[in-house]
């Protein structure tokens, strides 16, 4: 089992940046994936970004080259850092833990892009 709780959401405006973290009850080194998906009002859950045990990462085309996601396995955390944020990245953003036989999300934070 493992509780994910995850932190830094808020609001900015276009052009601005958050760093989301996604803090992990016990140790992420042996987990397989670890993911950050995101919920926007009447739209279904999409992938952001994932990054596997060996650190390969894995952008949607959308925040290619704004967003990165990394892990801290010894902080037992998850990181993504969100630049040149625009109004279509508002959404409810979620951490995940994926492995075979499991499969773990977090409450999610918001996330509101607006001038």
């Amino acid at each position: 089992q493992v509780q994910l709780v995850e932190s830094g959401g808020g609001w900015v405006q276009p052009g601005g940046s958050l760093r989301l973290s996604c803090a992990a009850s016990r140790s992420i080194f042996s987990i397989d994936f670890m993911g950050w998906y995101r919920q926007a009002p009447g739209k279904e859950r999409e992938l952001v970004a994932t990054i596997t045990s060996r650190g390969r990462t894995n952008y949607a085309g959308s925040v290619k080259g704004r967003f990165t996601i990394s892990r801290d396995s010894a902080k037992n955390t998850v990181y993504l850092q969100m630049n040149s944020l625009k109004p279509e990245d508002t959404a409810v953003y979620y951490c995940n833990a994926y492995n075979v036989l499991s499969d773990y999300w977090g409450q999610g934070t918001q996330v509101t892009v607006s001038s």
